[in-house]
């Protein structure tokens, strides 16, 4: 029970990146707690159960209750949700891959618990914005997290001209994510926009057979810009760190 009489714990089930990850990922605590929970919150049931599944080769799938939480889940869904953690109903968001609520949907739903007084715990896991920024030989003392620009191509250059700028003068990491079928498009827009020593960090497949992490001014990678794909990557921009 957590301080919340009378409501259970809520759990943060973070799980590996891509498809060529797997259990080796994440810690035997994780698997411990999908055996003995029950109630899931997740953005798609179907990918859920198989996470679930390969975390616990024998738990009982059609015992589970999974319910949906994504970027469309309102407050008010999120208290309903909440609720069902009465009478001391342990439960869990799991992450599509990496970490709930960073660039992950789940923010939401743990703020309700935090407003009842339930406990949140961070079950450890990886993330693909730390791992980046780890690699990456940017600033890790000042950074921020952007999530996605805007989508057309005149505001995202505005967005990317400003927040070149800030990265100059503060020396701070700039961290984005796109979808990946716009990756090109994105680094097409840093490499034309950003100053020439800006640096820019591109960091692809992380944790996956292939994967790269590489870090190079803007002037370089105009000269030879690679074509990325529709593979999941972490953008940072920012100057040598200070």
């Amino acid at each position: 029970m957590s301080a919340a009489e009378g409501y259970g714990t809520l759990y943060l089930l973070p799980v590996w990146l891509g498809d060529g990850g797997g259990v080796e990922q994440v810690p035997p605590e994780n698997s411990a707690a999908v055996a003995r929970i029950g109630l899931y919150f997740a953005e798609h049931e179907k990918t859920a159960r198989q996470m679930l599944r390969r975390m616990v080769p024998t738990i009982d799938l059609p015992s589970l209750e999974i319910h949906r939480l994504d970027k469309d889940t309102t407050p008010a869904e999120a208290d309903r949700l909440i609720a069902l953690m009465k009478r001391g109903r342990d439960a869990a968001i799991v992450s599509e891959a990496g970490m709930p609520g960073i660039a992950d949907p789940g923010a939401l739903l743990v703020g309700a618990a935090h407003r009842v007084g339930i406990q949140v715990v961070p079950l450890i896991g990886p993330s693909s914005l730390f791992l980046a920024l780890a690699a990456s030989g940017l600033n890790g003392q000042r950074f921020t997290f952007h999530g996605y620009l805007p989508v057309k191509p005149a505001e995202r250059k505005a967005a990317i001209k400003r927040i070149d700028s800030d990265a100059q003068r503060s020396g701070a990491a700039q961290l984005f994510i796109e979808t990946p079928y716009r990756n090109d498009a994105l680094l097409k827009d840093f490499v034309e926009t950003c100053s020439p020593n800006t640096l820019l960090t591109i960091a692809i497949d992380l944790t996956q057979p292939g994967g790269s992490t590489v870090t190079r001014s803007i002037a370089a990678w105009r000269s030879r810009i690679p074509e990325l794909g529709k593979r999941p990557a972490v953008f940072i921009l920012g100057t040598s760190a200070r």
